[in-house]
């Protein structure tokens, strides 16, 4: 997978991509052959237990996708700019995208509309492709009021807006999130470019699930636009259950698992 074959891909082949944040999932991505692989900074919610992803630092983000890397070394990998990593400046934006690239990432992916344009259109300039990111943006959360849908009514057109600035940037795609139906689909009609949608409606050149998520893993609710492919959560809790009475009742290690003396 490669930028050309992305681009080429809009309206003809919908594009699967996955979040996934270590070696092993990375692995099994691979394996499976999705399209792309985001290491997101909702690791911060997912694998290191923080309210948000704010807590997140580029050191977290170099780690988890130097691991991606390693299972998936021939996979399109896309790393997260966390908060602040991009914010202060332009400059500092770039010293951070090429870090994560160093890492390991094939693009990086920036949060915001049409304030981050000049930043885009910079990264690219300096051979750093670019994932956008519209809709809810989890960075700007007290900004925005929570986790809320995005794109309705007058939000709708700032939000056209926004995806057409980003284009214009030199973005390759750009994720919506959480955004109503029709607001996504104009945008999806409007650019050039893949959209890929999280929350966003059927009608996205391609969607984007958290590996966790899809998965059954994770723990509480489940958001609406998460489809459960699997409930891990639950076979893996029953299979501790069994470890533990089978310890307990001194039933493993049995024959099978020991070594004796020839």
């Amino acid at each position: 997978m490669n930028i050309l074959k992305i681009l080429q891909m809009k309206g003809k082949e919908p594009i699967v991509v996955v979040t996934a944040y270590d070696y092993f999932s990375a692995k099994v991505c691979d394996r499976a052959g999705i399209d792309m692989i985001l290491v997101g900074d909702s690791l911060g919610n997912v694998v290191l237990g923080y309210e948000s992803t704010l807590n997140v630092e580029m050191e977290d983000m170099e780690r988890h996708i130097m691991a991606v890397r390693r299972g998936a070394p021939n996979s399109f990998i896309i790393g997260d700019m966390p908060f602040m990593s991009y914010q202060i400046s332009d400059e500092e934006g770039i010293k951070n995208a090429g870090r994560l690239m160093k890492a390991g990432a094939n693009a990086v992916k920036v949060e915001g509309g049409e304030r981050v344009s000049s930043l885009v259109r910079k990264l690219v300039d300096a051979g750093i492709p670019v994932m956008g990111h519209i809709g809810l943006t989890p960075q700007s959360v007290n900004q925005i009021g929570g986790y809320r849908v995005q794109g309705k009514g007058p939000d709708k057109e700032r939000m056209m807006r926004s995806a057409k600035s980003l284009e214009n940037a030199g973005i390759f795609s750009i994720v919506l999130e959480l955004t109503v139906e029709e607001t996504a689909k104009s945008i999806t009609e409007s650019l050039s470019i893949p959209t890929i949608g999280i929350g966003a409606g059927r009608y996205c050149d391609g969607q984007v699930l958290v590996w966790h998520d899809l998965l059954g893993i994770n723990d509480g609710k489940v958001p609406k636009f998460v489809k459960k492919y699997a409930n891990l959560n639950e076979e893996i809790e029953t299979a501790l259950l069994e470890y533990i009475k089978d310890v307990k009742s001194r039933t493993f290690p049995a024959e099978n698992n020991i070594f004796k003396e020839e």
